[in-house]
């Protein structure tokens, strides 16, 4: 034994100073391609695990907006309890996405959304067969507190993996985003067929999709880095990595919660209420419902590519001002010809929800570091969805109270101004460090 290493002190000593350079030289290469393969196999995973969960944030949400109605009655639940389930979501989103940032900071981004497609799983699995209101509030409440920390957490993990493709990112997850709510929209009550027509496994059918997204990040849960690209110059990057931000002193973080908010609005009201407006106007009950699918899938190829173009203006409120032009355009329509140019007013209606993948497009470009991202992300969304809870109840209260829709869709156009106003505020280039911080 002593002879070996005898000999290779000695076969180290006779290298010369050129050939010891190039055994270290290639230990070296050997090495750095060694953390770039592990590099480029943890990025494919971040990419699958980023749209596996964009595809399980709003089946829980469409699929029981499918199958409300045999809810009620399987629960005997009344029309106010019903009423309250539908405001639920943007509660929760509120709620639990405050928590997501010190969730984050303390257990990393990627253990926080793996734990968040759990609940998923766990709260979609649970609620059809607790067997009582209460029980099936709580398990919807597991549910969406999952999403909810997830919601906020997606755009600082493109930011983290992904922060020169910060646009094509954000594209593919708000694409997988609007393919799951679409999907489940579409499939949930065929499926409750197919499985022998009970809700509760139309219900629960769509945990499987949740489980399957807790995979690809069980791997990643000991990464807990949250800073992405770092500021530009060193004294001025190291100063901002621990600056406290206070995000109510941005007027950019204000300005992106109220237009989240307000787009958030406009999109639960599309949801909840344009196939009645359109079965008011004489159009089938079928024929609405594909009408909202119209409206939805919009979004699929849109989400992908208005990201992309976003991140290359150094200015997104024009991107905001053409989407709210078509989204009056819309609301005149259904104002003054519901039936007859029903298919122009969805498309131009679908057109205008793509405001959600711009607004999470502006959180990513509007921070420059990682805690930046997180706590404008959770400033934003939680603000913005505390501000959009009243909108679907108050438009139910006009249609019943005014007994038509004229109100209703005035209402709606009305708010679509401050939403463009705010969202060119916040398309301006510039970040909320230079506001947060001063």
């Amino acid at each position: 034994m002593a002879s070996e290493e005898t000999r290779t002190v000695e076969t180290r000593t006779a290298m010369s100073p050129t050939e010891r350079g190039r055994t270290a030289g290639t230990r070296a290469s050997e090495t750095t391609a060694g953390v770039g393969r592990t590099r480029a196999w943890a990025t494919r995973l971040v990419v699958v695990g980023i749209v596996l969960s964009a595809l399980n944030l709003r089946p829980a949400i469409t699929s029981l907006g499918a199958l409300l109605e045999e809810v009620r009655d399987g629960l005997g639940m009344s029309g106010s309890v019903a009423g309250v389930l539908t405001s639920v979501p943007p509660l929760c989103f509120a709620v639990f996405g405050v928590t997501a940032p010190r969730l984050a900071r303390r257990f990393g981004p990627a253990a926080v959304v793996c734990a968040g497609m759990a609940a998923i799983t766990a709260g979609l699995l649970i609620r059809p067969y607790v067997g009582g209101t209460a029980g099936f509030l709580a398990a919807s409440a597991l549910a969406l507190m999952g999403i909810a920390v997830s919601n906020v957490l997606m755009p600082v993990i493109v930011k983290r993996w992904f922060p020169d493709r910060v646009g094509s990112m954000t594209g593919l997850y708000s694409m997988a985003l609007a393919a799951g709510t679409s999907l489940a929209a579409a499939v949930t009550v065929p499926l409750t067929d197919a499985l022998g027509g009970g809700w509760q496994a139309g219900l629960a059918v769509w945990a499987a999709i949740a489980a399957a997204a807790v995979l690809p990040w069980l791997p990643l849960v000991r990464d807990r880095g949250t800073a992405a690209v770092q500021p530009q110059g060193p004294a001025r990057g190291a100063a901002e990595q621990h600056a406290p931000l206070r995000m109510a002193r941005s007027r950019t973080a204000w300005a992106l919660a109220v237009f989240f908010g307000l787009q958030a609005t406009a999109a639960y009201i599309t949801m909840g209420w344009m196939p009645q407006i359109f079965r008011d106007a004489g159009v089938p009950a079928g024929t609405a419902g594909v009408l909202l699918a119209v409206t939805m899938v919009m979004g699929v190829p849109l989400a992908f590519v208005i990201p992309r173009v976003a991140t290359r203006l150094p200015h997104q409120g024009p991107i905001v001002l053409v989407l709210g032009a078509c989204g009056l355009a819309g609301y005149a329509g259904l104002y003054l010809a519901p039936a007859d140019g029903a298919w122009a007013w969805a498309v131009l209606l679908g057109v205008s929800n793509c405001a959600f993948p711009l607004a999470l497009t502006m959180v990513g470009m509007r921070a420059r570091s990682g805690p930046g991202v997180v706590q404008l992300s959770a400033f934003a969304q939680s603000t913005g969805y505390l501000l959009s809870i009243p909108g679907p109840l108050l438009v139910g209260v006009l249609y019943q109270q005014s007994g038509g829709w004229g109100v209703p869709i005035a209402l709606m156009a009305a708010l679509m101004v401050p939403q463009m106003a705010v969202g060119f505020l916040a398309g301006r280039d510039r970040t909320v460090e230079d506001e947060a911080t001063r």
